[in-house]
């Protein structure tokens, strides 16, 4: 089989690959892996003659190069991403290029960091009657972002918030939030290599995050997690496991069974 695999590696624990993932990085002729990002202990399970290639020192046309000559030779090509690579991966153009040169592709979905970070946290990200919706978003960089989605504008919904790419620029991160109209003492977390031997969770509210992340020394990979979910006074009880709620599968105490 000659095509190329796009592997979502999960966050950073070996252990939180999917199966599936795992299986084809074994099988791999070719890797081309996020070294900046990625838990080295994830290419142990690569296959000894195996080509590999960290793409943190490559450019685009490299990699893309790299990847449609050897699945013309016949390889099989693992590009293994951190986390899922449907979130921040710079995915498409890659599967854009290589539909044009005719090269065959499979996404195989990994872990993201954001739902290693909730475990790590021990939280639900949605809570009835306090979040039903997660907002993933990042403040702008080298690359745009466009105004309607600053996060300040998001933070207007107060909805749990999932900052990713976020940390280094923790100052105004939080500046934003708090003119969205977040309180001062809302809950926030910082979750450092989420899922890794070196995973940090720093713990605080708006007025105080800051400092505690500054001072924990912590500048990069890292997420930024914020809504009353973390730590929410009172909320309602799912409506799934009620026992007066009836669906398809459960009738309810209230209802007659003939």
């Amino acid at each position: 089989m000659s095509k190329v695999i796009f592997i979502g590696a999960g966050p950073g624990d070996p252990e939180l690959m999917t199966l599936k993932g795992k299986k084809f990085l074994e099988k791999a002729d070719l890797v081309i892996y996020t070294g900046s990002l990625l838990n080295p202990e994830i290419l142990k399970f690569t296959k000894p003659d195996a080509e590999l290639y960290d793409s943190a020192t490559m450019n685009r046309e490299e990699i893309l190069k790299i990847m449609v000559k050897a699945v013309k030779e016949g390889k099989l090509v693992a590009r293994v991403h951190d986390g899922d690579p449907s979130i921040y991966g710079a995915l498409q153009e890659q599967l854009d290029f290589l539909a044009k040169e005719g090269v065959g592709y499979d996404i195989i979905p990994g872990v993201s960091s954001l739902f290693a970070a909730a475990a790590g946290l021990k939280r639900e990200l949605t809570l009835p009657n306090i979040s039903q919706t997660v907002i993933i978003t990042r403040p702008k960089g080298r690359t745009p972002v466009p105004e309607s989605e600053s996060i300040k504008e998001l933070a207007k919904h107060k909805t749990t918030m999932a900052v990713f790419l976020g940390v280094q620029h923790i100052d105004s991160v939080i500046k934003e939030i708090e003119q969205g109209g977040y309180p001062e003492d809302t809950p926030i977390a910082v979750v450092y290599r989420a899922s890794w031997r070196e995973e940090k969770i720093i713990k605080g509210t708006l007025n105080d995050i800051v400092g505690k992340v500054k001072e924990a020394g912590i500048k990069e990979t890292a997420l930024i997690i914020v809504g009353e979910v973390l730590n929410p006074k009172a909320y309602d009880y799912s409506k799934l496991y009620d026992p007066s709620f009836t669906h398809g599968y459960r009738k309810g105490d209230n209802d007659v069974v003939p």
